[in-house]
């Protein structure tokens, strides 16, 4: 079996709520094994025999939309995959000093590394593209940033949802 993590976009912001026991049954309920949530944001771990996290996803999110009503991103990464993002951080240095101004968004495409290497913005914000992650240092402020209004304007591609260092390191280890 394959762990992995479930990571839902919007969910409890905005008119999407799913307590966390409600996610736990629902996720049961498609059948997977050893179901964990995590934060009250959207976060679960699950073990399965899939080994194909876009067959999973699709499965999940029809599930969710038929059983919950619930219309939203759902992305999964497995232990593996969670592992190489810890492992490819390009900015460690925020890792140590504001574990929760980093942020790593995760896309179901690969992020354009061209996009972002010609990505100017005149904040203090720093970005790297690696595959389908696009590591964010907020070295300030995530809440009053203008980084997310710029990087609307260059079209960069729709976020799916995003998590900071600190929740990254959880789902880590709760997928091992």
């Amino acid at each position: 079996m394959t762990r992995w993590a479930v990571l839902l976009k919007g969910l409890n912001i905005g008119g999407k709520r799913l307590p966390m026991p409600e996610l736990k049954a629902f996720i049961e309920g498609l059948g997977f094994a050893d179901v964990k949530t995590l934060l009250a944001s959207g976060n679960a771990v699950f073990s399965a025999d899939e080994k194909d996290g876009a067959k999973l996803e699709a499965k999940i999110e029809k599930a969710a939309a038929e059983q919950l009503h619930l219309k939203t991103d759902w992305l999964v990464r497995d232990h593996a995959e969670l592992a190489v993002i810890v492992k490819a951080n390009p900015f460690p240095d925020a890792a140590k000093a504001h574990p929760n101004h980093l942020l790593v968004h995760f896309h179901r495409e690969e992020v354009p590394k061209a996009l972002v290497a010609d990505f100017t913005h005149g904040g203090p914000e720093r970005l790297k593209a690696h595959g389908r992650e696009l590591y964010v240092d907020y070295p300030e402020d995530v809440g009053h940033s203008k980084l997310p209004q710029a990087m609307a304007k260059a079209k960069f591609p729709k976020l799916a949802t995003a998590r900071n260092w600190n929740t990254i390191l959880k789902l880590v280890d709760l997928t091992a």
